[in-house]
């Protein structure tokens, strides 16, 4: 017997179908409808609503796309093979962002798993998988997932998820799962013919939830079960909670926090740590503030401000949001207080953003730095990485300010060879007139920020999703090799120094020239020194050159380094 249930509190009759029987269901008076049916293990299902047959809001499996009948699904606990696996900690590790899709021609979980020996050669601690749940089509970034209870079927369903988190952890690796509660995609969300799942107001990507107005209870319990489910059922490490600061939520304790407590919970009995990371845009240390300090208690955020000042001093870019950036004062002063903005104005928000960390109580470790996101990348008009308009010495530059920062380390994949292929923005919505409207709606954002038009990759044209898989064979190339090397000794050197993994903007000294274009980063015996500049400049640095791009010399006093153009020296005094 299988006891089939849902909570659907608007229609006025709800009915199951199991393998084309229709059973009637029994309605409680908090709007959940139960039925017990006798039914094998995989049986197809769906929720006759007012006499429309719908998907199941929690279905573990939709084998024939997120429109169709449901299928009961339980992963194979003899399969698990991790009982040796305790967990790791985030603080003093390393994340590397993937997307199943592009990682390997092939696009599954199985053929990632063929690749994770390559991340545990480069030194990575945890893998972080972009959304993997339902959604319509084939191919997708993931954020317009519509089922978040089940695992996409092309990447191999959810016994391939279970496979991938099985051979991660066999390597020592952790699995971080990037989770959307902040919308729903356009096609086939049917939860509100179920119930109040969505409220009134719209964010950037749809409509948002109701997480906090009338009824809003079983909806924030429909999204607490389904972060804790992929944590307790999957094995799942930690999870990144995509951008939080769209969750509307004026309760008394914010979902975040609620999160916060249950998953606690979950961590204690499982005894193992599990992360949470949010994305938010707020520059707002509350999030990973403990409650016990008035926060929210959650364990690191998303640090856009890093990844600014950084591409900005090196690249040069200005346009958008980068208009603040770009100065080694402005990249001096985030590397030492976490946060750019920090109660100060942004121009372009064109109003005062963001709140100063308390660097004395807040370890540096709760915010991950990066050089590339699927953001970063993805949402260039034509999603070109660094490694297209940068040259080798200065990327190696940006891996260092990243690697060999107090910051926890994020990398977006292929970036540790400097990957030539785009990561542009794809879909395949099946419906001719969400494709066009996804299409022409990029041009017209792209357009409104100067970009040329006509250069936009139209995202339903299938070659969009494939120039976006990565090359593997451009590691053999020699100057991939060389950034591939460079990444490897830095993430080695990190592992190796505690002065690297120290988390505490105080023991973090910074020094710049403005005119010589260098910057130094002194953490402890060890001195980061970074010529952004296209020639040699002589940098008032001591110490024994122990890791460089290009082969630094001191001078005859030995109190200064000549450090090549586009080039970085780690000295250890």
């Amino acid at each position: 017997m299988h006891t089939f249930e849902v909570w659907a509190p608007t229609p006025e009759s709800v009915r199951v179908d199991v393998n084309g029987v229709t059973h009637d269901m029994e309605r409680t008076d908090d709007g959940w409808w139960r039925a017990e049916v006798d039914c094998d293990s995989q049986a197809r299902y769906g929720f006759v609503v007012d006499g429309e047959t719908l998907p199941d809001p929690r279905s573990p499996r939709q084998p024939e796309g997120v429109h169709l009948r449901s299928q009961l699904h339980r992963l194979d606990e003899s399969s698990w093979t991790d009982s040796h696996w305790t967990g790791r900690q985030l603080p003093g590790s390393s994340v590397y962002e993937l997307h199943i899709g592009t990682f390997t021609p092939e696009g599954t979980f199985d053929a990632a798993i063929e690749r994770l020996d390559h991340l545990v050669d480069l030194g990575i601690g945890f893998v972080e998988l972009m959304p993997v749940n339902g959604f319509n089509g084939t191919h997708n970034w993931g954020y317009d997932g519509v089922l978040w209870y089940t695992v996409h079927e092309v990447y191999g369903g959810p016994d391939g998820l279970q496979r991938l988190v099985n051979a991660a952890h066999e390597r020592g690796l952790g699995v971080i799962l990037d989770v959307v509660y902040n919308h729903l995609g356009p096609s086939g969300n049917y939860l509100e013919r179920f119930g109040p799942y969505i409220a009134d107001g719209a964010n950037t990507w749809g409509r948002t939830i109701n997480i906090g107005g009338p009824q809003s209870g079983e909806v924030r319990e429909y999204i607490i079960g389904n972060a804790l489910r992929w944590m307790r059922d999957f094995h799942i490490d930690g999870l990144r909670l995509d951008a939080v600061h769209a969750l509307v939520d004026h309760t008394g304790t914010h979902i975040l926090e609620e999160l916060a407590v249950r998953t606690e919970t979950l961590s204690t009995h499982l005894g193992r740590p599990l992360t949470l990371i949010a994305e938010s845009d707020l520059n707002d240390a509350t999030l990973v503030t403990p409650r016990a300090a008035g926060g929210f208690g959650l364990d690191a955020q998303w640090d856009d401000d890093i990844h600014h000042t950084i591409h900005a001093a090196v690249s040069g870019e200005r346009q958008g949001y980068y208009a603040d950036f770009g100065s080694l004062e402005s990249l001096a002063n985030t590397l030492r207080r976490g946060f750019f903005h920090a109660g100060t104005y942004s121009s372009f928000r064109e109003r005062v953003h963001g709140r100063p960390i308390d660097i004395t109580h807040q370890p540096a470790s709760a915010l991950l730095a990066y050089t590339c996101t699927h953001d970063q990348i993805g949402n260039r008009a034509i999603g070109d990485r660094p490694s297209a308009y940068l040259t080798p010495g200065q990327l190696a530059i940006k891996a260092a300010l990243v690697l060999l920062s107090p910051y926890t380390p994020m990398l977006f994949m292929g970036e540790e060879w400097g990957a030539t292929t785009p990561f542009q923005f794809f879909t395949s919505h099946p419906e001719p007139e969400l494709g066009e409207a996804t299409a022409t709606g990029r041009k017209a954002e792209f357009a409104a920020h100067g970009w040329n038009s006509d250069d936009i990759p139209d995202p339903q044209d299938p070659q969009t999703f494939l120039r976006s898989k990565l090359d593997w064979d451009e590691r053999a190339d020699e100057t991939h090799a060389r950034v591939l090397a460079c990444y490897r000794d830095l993430l080695a050197l990190r592992k190796k120094r505690i002065e690297i993994t120290d988390p505490w903007l105080g023991h973090l000294h910074v020094d710049y020239d403005e005119d010589g274009q260098w910057i130094t980063l002194r953490r402890g015996a060890l001195q980061i020194v970074c010529n952004l500049g296209t020639d040699a400049a002589s940098v008032p640095a001591g110490g024994t050159p122990i890791l460089w791009w290009d082969p630094p010399r001191q001078d005859e006093t030995a109190s200064a380094t000549v450090v090549p153009g586009h080039s970085f020296v780690v000295l250890e005094r």
